[in-house]
Formats: structure tokens, C-alpha cells, sequence
């Protein structure tokens, strides 16, 4: 990996806590952060202008879904993933692990990679350490992430020894010339496996780390416990990103623990079903009792959503199942994210996070 390609300096600490800058190839963006799914090359009826306007500025996509649809080359030849989706910040692309060692009954997984059939066409493919780092160098990532076994949860000693063995020789089989590939982090809850992970990627000298096979079935006090333990294992100069965790309260967690990378798809698909992220909690926007509220979803928001419609107007919406609706609810969450992250690291540079809560007066749904 060319040196340049990532750099990461931490500009403030609280405890274990860092607030920091990821400077990229297609420029840079403030830690602690959260990353939106672009997971087919699009964040969800979402424009990258309008991602600029909630406070987002890196985004994840999908070697997976991108080398399916609609291929790897021919991203490549429409000048790379930032020029095909009009996104000029930075790109931290997922490896497809995750899905493709979900397909269950459609994949073989053996120490020379996973043999899958497509989930849209039954067409038979193969990814390899090599393929799934070339597929994201193709496309023009600026963070990539190996191929890795997840173990769901409970996990069974066997299969999550047999898995770690795995991860890690895939590691050592992964190489980039471009971008920065960061070394993941498997082991499920157990801290021995958790320690050998921690120590075989670090040794190599990885430019940043994932820690992944989280929110697989472990409850909330199994993962801050785990990821705490995890972190305190890894060499501080490095970035750090939990994968696929994305609820406020555990972002905020996990950010007390040292880490500096977030993503997840409940922004926009927790939007697109009619529910928005607020100070005091989610809000149903389909409930009777918003019919004739003209509040915004939140008071307390300044975003576009906020300031232009109100609850009854965007209960209409999913009422008459106008497409706007999801769309607004989507763009609201993204700017309560975008705002989320914008607090916890204001809160880190003026010494205050211990004292920080995701949610002012937390309400059910």
C-alpha cells in the first residue's frame, strides 16, 4: 500500500475516547465518524449533495453488490465509483464476506476462498483474498477490507476456531498497491480469540483496523464488553471501525472505547419504513396521533425536513404512499447522524463525553 494513501491523526482525547482527521486520496473526514450505506453504489433515494448537506463525508459501498451489478470493469471504465456516483469524498468499500458467507445453502467456503451462486441470476462465482482486494482497487476504494468469516452468535468453538484460521490466512494472501486495506478483526465474543486476532493482524502493521462479527445475535453488554476489550489491544495510531453498528447509544459505547469508524443501513432503511431518529427518541411517523400535528419531526433539528415539513404533512405522505415521504424520512435521519457525530466529537474536545447521552428524554416508538 502506498504510504500516502491514509493518513489518521488524533486531535483530542477523553479517556479512551479520540476525536481526529482521515486524510484520504479523495480528501478527508472528521473522527469519530458515520458512514452511510452506499451499498450498490447509492445511498437510497439519497443525492451525494444532499449527504454534504446532513455533515456526511465518507461513505461505504460493497465489492459484492458491485462486482454482481454491474461489474467491477465496467465501474472501472466510467472512471472509478467516486466519478460514477458523483461522490468526491472518501470510500470505504466492505469485501462482501458478510453477505457472501451468508448465503447459506448457496456458498462452499474452503481455505482457497468462497464458491457462491448469485443471488440474482444462480450464476456460479468464486472469491478469492486476491479477487475481492482487486475488485475494490478496480472500482477506486480508498479504505478496502479483506475477505474474512464471520461466525454468527452463539458461536460454536469449533467452527469460530476454524474461521479465525481461515480470516487470518486470507490476510496473509491480502495485498493492495492502492488504497489503504485494513486488517479485520473476527472471534465472535471470546476473548482469547478476540487477543490472537488483535495480535496476528497488528503484527503486520495494517494501516487501520475493522472489528467485525458484531451485532450477529449478542446482546448490547456482550458487544460494548468485547469491542472494549478488543480495542485496548490495538496500537493507538491507528483508525478503528466497528462494521455494521449503528444505533446511537452504541455508537456513543463504542466511541468511549477508542473507536472511530461507523456504519450501518438504519439511517435510511429505519426511514424508508416511516420511523425518524430524534433527541427524544424514535418517532413513528404513521401514528394517528401525528395526523393533525404540524410540529416538525424534531424541534430540535435544523435540517431541511425540520425546517420545511411537519409531522402531519410527512404522515400524509406514507399514507398516500407518495414517495417523498421515504425520501424525507431518510434525509432527516442521515442529518440526525450527520448532527450525532458532529456532538460526540464536540464533546470529546471540550472533555465532556462521559457526561454525553445520545438521547435527551428517551421515549418507546
Amino acid at each position: 500500500m502506498p504510504p500516502e494513501a491514509l493518513t489518521f491523526a488524533v486531535t483530542a482525547r477523553d479517556g479512551k475516547a479520540r476525536a481526529g482527521k482521515i486524510e484520504t486520496a479523495h480528501g478527508s473526514c472528521e473522527t469519530p465518524a458515520f458512514m452511510p450505506c452506499a451499498t450498490k453504489g447509492a445511498v437510497k433515494g439519497i443525492e451525494p449533495r444532499e449527504l454534504r448537506v446532513a455533515g456526511i463525508e465518507i461513505l461505504l459501498s460493497n465489492a459484492y453488490h458491485l462486482a454482481l451489478r454491474p461489474g467491477a470493469e465496467a465501474v472501472a471504465r466510467r472512471g472509478g465509483l467516486h466519478k460514477f456516483m458523483s461522490w468526491d469524498g472518501p470510500i470505504l468499500t466492505d469485501s462482501g464476506g458478510y453477505q457472501v458467507c451468508s448465503l447459506a445453502a448457496r456458498r462452499t467456503i474452503t481455505d482457497e476462498g468462497v464458491t457462491f451462486q448469485s443471488h440474482l441470476d444462480g450464476a456460479t462465482l468464486k472469491f478469492t483474498p486476491e479477487r475481492v482486494v482487486e475488485i475494490q482497487e478496480q472500482i477506486g476504494s480508498d479504505i478496502l477490507m479483506p475477505l474474512d468469516e464471520p461466525v454468527p452468535y452463539p458461536p460454536d468453538p469449533r467452527t469460530a476456531r476454524a474461521a479465525l484460521d481461515r480470516t487470518h490466512a486470507w490476510w496473509r494472501r491480502s495485498r493492495a498497491t492502492r488504497g489503504a486495506l485494513f486488517g479485520i478483526l473476527q472471534g465472535s465474543v471470546d476473548r482469547d480469540l478476540r487477543r490472537e486476532a488483535a495480535e496476528t493482524v497488528a503484527a503486520t502493521d495494517p494501516p487501520g483496523f475493522a472489528l467485525g462479527g458484531f451485532s450477529l445475535g449478542e446482546t448490547p453488554a456482550q458487544m460494548y464488553e468485547t469491542v472494549d476489550y478488543t480495542v485496548s489491544l490495538l496500537p493507538d495510531p491507528k483508525p478503528r471501525y466497528l462494521m455494521g453498528v449503528g444505533m446511537p447509544e452504541d455508537i456513543t459505547a463504542a466511541v468511549r472505547s477508542g473507536v472511530d469508524l461507523f456504519d450501518c443501513v438504519l439511517p435510511t432503511r429505519l426511514g424508508r419504513n416511516g420511523w425518524a431518529f430524534t433527541e427524544d427518541g424514535l418517532l413513528k411517523v404513521r401514528n394517528s396521533r401525528y395526523a393533525q400535528d404540524d410540529l416538525p419531526l424534531d424541534p430540535a433539528c435544523e435540517g431541511p425536513c425540520c425546517r420545511n415539513y411537519s409531522r402531519a404533512y410527512l404522515r400524509h405522505c406514507f399514507n398516500v404512499e407518495e414517495m417523498l415521504g421515504p425520501r424525507l424520512l431518510s434525509m432527516h435521519n442521515l442529518y440526525y447522524y450527520g448532527r450525532l457525530m458532529k456532538r460526540i466529537r464536540a464533546a470529546i474536545r471540550d472533555g465532556s463525553l462521559g457526561a454525553f447521552q445520545p438521547w435527551k428524554n428517551r421515549r418507546s416508538p
